[in-house]
């Protein structure tokens, strides 16, 4: 682990295979390389969400409100784990991070210890869902490594047994790049393929990538009543981020009802 402290000190990272932590005035960063950013953490609201990206994922609520279970493919800064974990104090999270020099770096981010609700695994995602059957209620997947998404975290079959460690009507939520949208669309298929095509995309908040939600049985099949009821009180717990993400998500479901309303009409 190296702790950079100034810009010009990024292009020590061409130098070293490990985590780097880029700390400024007022955050701390989780970097792999002199380009990306994997996570940011305020150092004056440890537990806040810094990164539009993740604000974004935290979209799963609206379908979702109180998860017994989520599982987590990638801990990074712990931001995503944090966040669950301080305001969904009901639910069990099981985090799985292959990179052990992130795990390592857990308490730089205050992630939370080990407890009866909490635990993180260093192991591939990939076996994670393979060995999980109907066992989560949300399954948030941010695996990346120096070169991107991991194939093991993208490949059909990952999806296909992404489908069946959720529980009945469980949401997954993935995280994607989105600069090479012909990759992208590849991911995206495949995830319809092994959800039925129930697969909600949206660009997330102030960044490049792209979130997926996919759900099994009818677990996004709500009426938008009940969305718009679910995204007024969403906002009580975080205002700027759940309302900006459901309004995106709203929007994406109406489209996609519109375009299966003209299928049967046609």
């Amino acid at each position: 682990m190296m702790l950079l402290g100034k810009l010009s000190d990024l292009l020590l990272l061409s130098l070293s295979d490990k985590p780097i932590l880029h700390k400024k005035q007022s955050s701390l960063a989780l970097m792999f390389d002199a380009f990306s950013i994997q996570s940011e953490m305020n150092l004056d609201e440890p537990d806040d969400l810094v990164l539009a990206y993740t604000q974004s994922m935290m979209g799963f609520l609206l379908f979702k409100r109180n998860p017994n279970k989520i599982g987590m493919i990638g801990l990074g800064g712990g931001s995503l784990a944090k966040f669950c974990y301080r305001h969904l104090p009901e639910s069990a999270i099981a985090v799985a991070e292959i990179d052990r020099q992130v795990i390592d770096l857990r308490d730089q981010f205050f992630v939370p210890e080990d407890d009866e609700r909490f635990n993180v695994a260093c192991m591939d995602g990939a076996e994670f869902v393979r060995h999980a059957d109907a066992e989560f209620d949300v399954l948030l997947v941010d695996g990346f490594d120096n070169n991107g998404q991991p194939p093991q975290l993208c490949s059909q079959q990952f999806y296909q047994d992404c489908y069946k460690a959720l529980t009945p009507n469980g949401v997954m939520v993935v995280n994607l790049l989105g600069g090479d949208l012909w990759q992208t669309n590849i991911y995206i298929n495949r995830m319809r393929n092994s959800f039925g095509g129930s697969v909600i995309m949206i660009n997330a908040l102030d960044s490049l990538n792209m979130i997926a939600f996919a759900a099994k049985g009818d677990a996004m099949n709500l009426d938008r009543e009940i969305l718009q009821r679910r995204m007024m009180r969403l906002t009580m717990l975080h205002p700027v981020i759940l309302r900006a993400t459901a309004q995106r998500i709203l929007a994406a479901q109406k489209a996609i009802n519109v375009r299966r309303k003209n299928i049967l009409v046609g």
